[in-house]
């Protein structure tokens, strides 16, 4: 039997929490980036996201509108697909573990597959406007995940 779309929400904001990848987070990534980031910084980020996946989290739960699942697959792309592809391949790249790489791999990723499978099953969005969504939602880390892994920068 198939999660619904309710239960794969609910469980969204636990597995944010489970991956946020502190302490270790902020030293790896100042390893690789210039300027730094301060752990205020990546907290402030981290917050932030969790309160946008919580109110994504609560709309997908309640609503079946097409709307709101595309809504909600552009996220889950951009939070968990996106990231935890990043994670993944930073770790290969620079063959060392990457923090986050473990739940990256282990929870966001299967997440994000199941999610977007729901989403196209519970919310009439057709298979292309899902992978589209979360491809679209997923751009902005994919650029920052290129520039950290491959240049040494980031976007922000």
């Amino acid at each position: 039997m198939a999660l619904s779309l309710r239960t794969l929400a609910i469980a969204l904001p636990f597995v944010f929490a489970l991956h946020v990848e502190t302490p270790g987070f902020v030293a790896w990534f100042n390893s690789l980036v210039e300027p730094d980031i301060t752990p205020q910084a990546f907290m402030s980020v981290n917050a932030t996201g969790f309160l946008i996946t919580l109110v994504v989290a609560a709309l997908a739960a309640m609503s079946r509108e097409a709307t709101v699942g595309v809504l909600a697959v552009a996220w889950v792309g951009f939070l968990m697909l996106a990231n935890g592809l990043l994670h993944l391949v930073a770790t290969l790249v620079h063959q060392r573990c990457s923090p986050g790489v473990v739940t990256g791999t282990l929870l966001y990723l299967p997440l994000a597959v199941l999610f977007i499978r729901a989403g196209v099953r519970e919310c009439a969005v057709s298979w292309r406007v899902a992978i589209f969504a979360a491809a679209a939602g997923g751009v902005p880390m994919y650029v920052h995940g290129y520039l950290i892994v491959f240049r040494g920068s980031r976007l922000f």
